[in-house]
């Protein structure tokens, strides 16, 4: 019946939430994540008893193949080294492993390099005790047997040198083109194995050599540095007129830019052990020999100790050094080998002449630490006072400008802090932190901007929007455009808004993960549950109203975490200051013009700013909501400045986090989490330490902050669909039955979205600020451009508009899909191109709307129209 209710009783809603809790609170883990520490396990050893040393190794179908290698016959002293060509593959099912016979090689052969591919196992030189090969094939495993499959041969010998990957292109460094040490090169060669079918085709690059000495028995390892992926070159040692020189020094290369830049140096020689990168930005050194007993091995003989049993870690951004924890074994000459989420070592040289058959597998765990039931006291006593808020405002709502415009009755200052919250959401909580740690404060440009575009917001958008007394902000495109293009923008709104909710609710419960006894499931549940709670029940009031408050918190929260984060810093403030600059954390800008650069250029991040906060200003329904819930156009116009205005004192406080951050961990490298990722560099922080009680109210501050961003977003939805689709055909009788359908709406739109969260999470996501920097740019520059059309050309006509921005919508996805353009530049190139189409194909195709009194900028009473346009009328 129509204007009968349809949702459930407050009081039963409210249940369902506090069951919820309980239910989220009993499934919570006891203990949270600290320092990684690495657990060796053993797998069955090799079916050769002696052990090799420089097999080739590596994982094809789930299968792990051990190929060649060197060794000695017992009694090893009275023995001359042997080469074998036999290939060993260890198969998996379950939990059970066991050898297989997988062939042999072409010839016996050892000390090449070898790396994983999707087509095998690729085998690139090595030598036998007659010479150095150049030889390069795949060693593919069919389930039965190994198939040899030819690739493109090195452009010259190599033994003694290693290779790593990075997406579908090989990279291979150092190593030795003659039997002898004093032949150790600085080449690097490169393998893209997607430009042929046919591997013999395949053509080997000489990239820029090292600018280091010569070396070979380097470690070479693929890591990403915060900018880019990076191939990293350790240690090694090379001979020169007649002396061996050994070698700690730690080299980057950058395939983007074919440069080297040398790093910090290891806390000891590292040569002839095994390298990888594990986690986002760490390389783990689990084998390796140093200097010491190097020239007395004949004289020690059985009695020699055997190679150092240490593993190390660096760290690619704070460019630091660490020991990682005493070897059970320590392998040199083999290859580590990436095998699902462990890392395997199989065989190798444990002292000169003696070899292992040992296969280790080796996994990065996490010891525990608690939460703290004050903490949890804290987290959940706030989350629900953010749920009494919406019973609160419940009663307030009578119709749908109740629920959608608070009666048109919020103070400036509180609707201030709303646009605010909305616009500064988790991802600037934990994103603009993770970016500043990783790269510097180049984003913070972009935030900047907002007190530029406020200007067109109060003098152009808030007057369009409040003159018309819109609910909905695509009204106005509609008494431009017509009602395609309400539809349209409308759409495109409430879909960005629904990825949107996803993605904060995806991304910050895989950050809080590391923060909280919370799974990543559980943390898009609660604030998911939650925020459906208290925005269903109490409209645009309590959204408001709850971004008020958790302004508050997310600010508190941040200035607490700097002071803590500086105390601990060596040197404190001086400290930070030297360690930042240094490492030029401060920089604002890169002058360059490469659009596609992971540094981003300056002009992009301007250009992609203002386009951002245009279309936000402008065009977001979450924001220009918040346009027509002040009782006057004064008040509304401070409510823009006072978001604005926030803006800049946020920026520098989150970039400051995140500088601080990197400081603090260079001061306190042991500390890291290596399976952290970098967006949970805060989180790990505020888990590790701060102290209890106020660690929870920081990850309070951190869901505050994503709630924020969801709330705002399943009301400002329900109002699109409220307004936009359903009072245009009269779905609805009476106001009581709209409000009934909104709050419909609202539990709807909150539904779908944390269902899709718990789709989206996803570890191997890189930067959750990008991943929403993509989606922001795919939609919201388009919406950007048609309020730009409609409010500043007359000639701009309905086919032309939506020209424009389908145009506009096939250009983002074929920038999205097939180009390498910085996403931070998607808000403009939407922008640009749907204005652009949509003003050109008006001027060539069809006629200028004859009535456009109060819809352009020219055309609205003299008291409305901007000074710039009264200047020039």
């Amino acid at each position: 019946m129509p204007g009968k209710p349809l949702m459930p009783h407050r009081c039963t809603l409210l249940k369902s939430v506090l069951a919820s809790l309980l239910v989220l609170v009993g499934l919570l883990p006891q203990a949270l994540r600290a320092e990684t520490i690495l657990d060796w396990q053993p797998l069955p050893d090799l079916p050769n008893d002696l052990g090799v040393a420089g097999p080739f190794a590596g994982i094809h179908r789930d299968a792990l193949i051990v190929a060649g290698g060197a060794n000695f016959p017992r009694p090893v002293w009275e023995s001359s080294k042997q080469w074998t060509d036999t290939i060993d593959v260890l198969v998996r099912t379950n939990d059970a492993y066991q050898w297989k016979d997988g062939g042999k090689l072409p010839r016996p052969l050892a000390y090449g390099a070898s790396v994983t591919t999707r087509h095998g196992v690729l085998c690139l030189g090595g030598c036998d005790a007659e010479r150095v090969y150049a030889d390069a094939f795949f060693l593919q495993w069919n389930g039965e047997k190994i198939e040899t499959v030819p690739c493109a041969p090195l452009p010259q010998p190599m033994a003694y040198g290693q290779a790593a990957m990075i997406g579908q292109t090989v990279y291979v460094f150092g190593g030795q083109a003659e039997t002898g040490l004093a032949s150790a090169t600085n080449l690097l060669w490169s393998l893209d194995l997607s430009t042929s079918a046919d591997f013999t085709q395949l053509e080997w690059k000489t990239l820029a050599p090292l600018p280091g000495l010569t070396r070979s028995f380097n470690l070479v390892a693929q890591q990403h540095d915060g900018f880019n992926d990076s191939i990293y070159v350790i240690g090694g040692r090379r001979e020169e007129n007649g002396q061996t020189q050994f070698l700690s020094d730690v080299w980057q290369y950058v395939p983007k830019t074919n440069t080297w830049k040398q790093r910090a140096s290891a806390p000891r020689v590292i040569m002839a052990g095994e390298a990888i990168g594990i986690g986002q930005s760490h390389i783990f050194v689990l084998g390796s020999a140093d200097e010491s007993n190097f020239d007395q091995v004949d004289q020690l003989k059985d009695n020699h100790p055997g190679f150092p049993r240490q593993a190390f870690a660096y760290h690619t951004i704070t460019d630091t050094w660490i020991e990682a924890g005493e070897t059970p074994e320590n392998l040199v000459t083999t290859t580590a080998v990436r095998w699902g989420d462990s890392i395997i070592l199989p065989s190798g040289e444990v002292r000169p002449r003696v070899r292992s058959p040992h296969i280790w597998k080796v996994s990065p765990t996490i010891s525990d630490k608690s939460f703290g039931l004050l903490n949890y006291f804290v987290l959940f006593g706030y989350l629900l006072a953010m749920v009494g808020v919406g019973v609160y405002f419940s009663r307030k709502n009578k119709n749908t400008d109740d629920y959608f415009r608070g009666g048109k009755q919020i103070p400036w200052w509180a609707a201030g802090c709303s646009i605010f919250a909305t616009m500064l959401s988790s991802l600037t909580f934990m994103g603009f932190p993770s970016k500043a740690f990783a790269q510097d404060w180049v984003y913070a440009v972009g935030n900047f901007t907002i007190p530029i575009v406020a200007f067109l917001a109060v003098y152009v958008a808030m007057p369009f929007y409040r003159r018309i007394d819109a609910t909905s902000a695509y009204q106005y495109l509609e008494m431009r455009f017509g009602r395609a293009a309400r539809v349209f923008a409308s759409g495109s709104f409430v879909l960005f808004h629904l990825f949107r909710m996803a993605i904060v609710m995806s991304l910050t419960a895989l950050a809080l993960a590391v923060a909280t006894p919370l799974t990543p499931a559980q943390s898009v549940l609660l604030m998911g549950v939650l925020s459906i709670a208290y925005c269903t029940m109490g409209g645009i009031e309590a959204v408001i109203w709850t971004d008020t408050i958790q302004s508050f918190v997310l600010l508190g929260g941040s200035l607490l975490a700097v002071g803590l984060l500086l105390s601990g810093v060596d040197g404190g403030l001086s400290g930070f200051w030297n360690v930042a600059t240094a490492s030029h954390k401060f920089n604002l800008a890169n002058m360059h013009w490469d659009i596609t650069n992971a540094q981003v250029a300056l002009w992009v991040v301007v250009v992609g700013g203002v386009a951002q906060n245009i279309s936000s200003y402008t065009a977001d329904q979450a924001v220009v909501q918040r346009y027509v819930t002040t009782p006057t156009s004064e008040e509304a116009a401070k409510s823009i400045w006072i978001s604005a205005l926030l803006t800049i004192p946020a920026t520098l406080i989150f970039f400051t986090i995140g500088t601080s951050l990197f400081a603090y961990y260079h001061s306190n490298p042991g500390k890291l989490d290596a399976m952290a990722t970098t967006d949970q560099i805060f989180p790990l922080f505020i888990a590790r330490e701060i102290p209890i009680g106020l660690a929870g109210l920081i990850v309070a501050g951190v869901f505050a902050a994503a709630q924020s961003t969801v709330s705002t977003s399943m009301n400002s939805s329900a109002t699109a669909i409220i307004v936009d689709f359903l009072r245009p055909i009269n779905l609805c009788t009476t106001e009581k039955s709209y409000l009934t359908a909104a709050q419909l709406s609202t539990f709807a739109v909150g539904t779908i979205g944390t269902l899709l969260g718990l789709l989206f999470v996803d570890p191997s996501i890189r930067s959750l600020f990008d991943a929403f920097i993509v989606i922001l740019g795919i939609f919201m520059g388009i919406l950007g451009g048609l309020f730009l059309l409609g409010a500043f050309t007359r000639k701009t006509n309905q086919f032309g508009a939506m020209t424009g921005a389908l145009v506009g919508s096939a250009v983002m996805l074929a920038l999205w899909k097939y180009s390498k353009i910085n996403s931070y530049f998607y808000p403009a190139a939407g922008l640009s191109v749907c204005f652009v189409t949509g003003y050109l194909t008006s001027w060539f195709l069809g006629t200028a709307p004859q009535h456009l009194s109060g819809l352009t900028v020219y055309d609205l009473p003299a008291e409305d129209k901007p000074q710039l346009v009264k200047e020039t009328a």
